[in-house]
């Protein structure tokens, strides 16, 4: 076996490795994070085909290298249209690959410093766009009740905004995951990595619950394991996919749209989450709570909520001084707010 070829099998056998054991077994990643990585480094390799007309089988650390990967940024960017996020989550995929090698090959470090030098790209940081209170009740206002689908449909809408969970989080959640006859009602929900969280239920929230299980679940006792949000295939009630949530929630939020300007153009379960996450923050929950709440592992994601809204500097200002904002009309105008404030 030559050299090339060794360094081939050794690359494969790492790779495998990474994604089969340590991404899955001991740091805990769910498996579409895992295959995000994974398809981070057939990104790479198609790279490699493209640029080099080298074959999948034949890449091997020696093609790892900082030059090599600068380019693969550039051919993402510049032909394969990439966004930065998406950019910079391949580029962070390889070096957390890089690293995995390393540490189980001594020798490969000075592969994966080379690489880890790699910057990555800087975009402009754009604001979090969530819904006014306005719009979301345009958007609740939409499923019709008079009908089974859409008393599910309302409901799913109302849980999704009160717990703020990923849609996967939501889909996933069974019967027997509601716990709403204690003094403080809660509902346990697992998140990335299979890691659970429990998350308090307002008492509104609670009630729909109780009346929404009278109708679509019966014998509870027996049905702990049914999803909670379902529909019937095969005579049996089967899990919603995710793709079915965000299809019921493009269309009422188009159909909220003529009645409501203010619902956003893409209506999506994501929006909802971040919906909830900012009227939290709005509110003045501190970003550790809002954290914990969300599921994030560092309170450094949540920071993304922590830009004031030209909404928030007026209000604050007028606190401040309501006889000085009520002389000065223009700070009522965003632009002349912003210049105010720096922004």
């Amino acid at each position: 076996m030559t050299k090339n070829s060794r360094q081939q099998d050794q690359f494969w056998q790492f790779v495998r490795n990474y994604l089969t054991v340590n991404l899955p077994r001991i740091r805990g990643l769910s498996p579409r994070t895992v295959d995000t990585y994974g398809q981070s480094i057939a990104s790479y390799c198609s790279f490699l085909k493209e640029k080099n007309q080298t074959e999948f089988s034949r890449v091997s650390f020696e093609q790892l290298t900082h030059d090599s990967i600068m380019k693969f940024v550039r051919w993402l960017r510049e032909e394969r249209n990439c966004g930065v996020a998406t950019c910079n989550l391949r580029l962070s995929a390889l070096k957390s690959l890089l690293k995995y090698c390393a540490d189980e090959d001594l020798s490969l470090y000075a592969v994966y410093h080379g690489v880890k030098k790699v910057p990555l790209i800087k975009g402009t940081k754009m604001p979090v766009e969530y819904m006014s209170e306005t719009a979301l009740k345009a958007l609740l206002a939409q499923p019709d009740i008079q009908t089974a689908k859409g008393i599910r449909n309302r409901m799913l809408i109302m849980l999704l905004y009160d717990t703020g969970t990923r849609v996967q989080e939501l889909v996933d959640i069974k019967v027997g995951n509601l716990h709403l006859d204690v003094r403080d009602p809660f509902i346990i929900v697992t998140g990335k990595g299979g890691k659970t969280r429990s998350i308090p239920l307002m008492d509104r929230t609670v009630a729909h619950l109780k009346e929404y299980l009278r109708r679509f679940h019966t014998n509870l006792d027996n049905r702990t394991n049914d999803p909670l949000f379902y529909s019937i295939r095969s005579g049996l009630p089967q899990m919603l996919s995710t793709d079915t949530v965000s299809v019921m929630l493009k269309h009422y939020g188009d159909a909220a749209r003529k009645t409501c300007p203010e619902v956003p153009k893409r209506v999506h379960p994501h929006l909802v989450r971040h919906t909830r996450a900012s009227h939290l923050y709005r509110s003045g929950m501190p970003l550790s709570y809002i954290a914990e709440f969300l599921g994030h592992a560092s309170v450094t994601t949540t920071e993304i909520y922590a830009s004031a809204s030209t909404e928030m500097l007026r209000e604050a200002l007028e606190k401040t001084d309501p006889e000085m904002t009520q002389e000065i009309p223009s700070w009522k105008d965003e632009e002349s707010l912003k210049k105010l404030c720096g922004l």
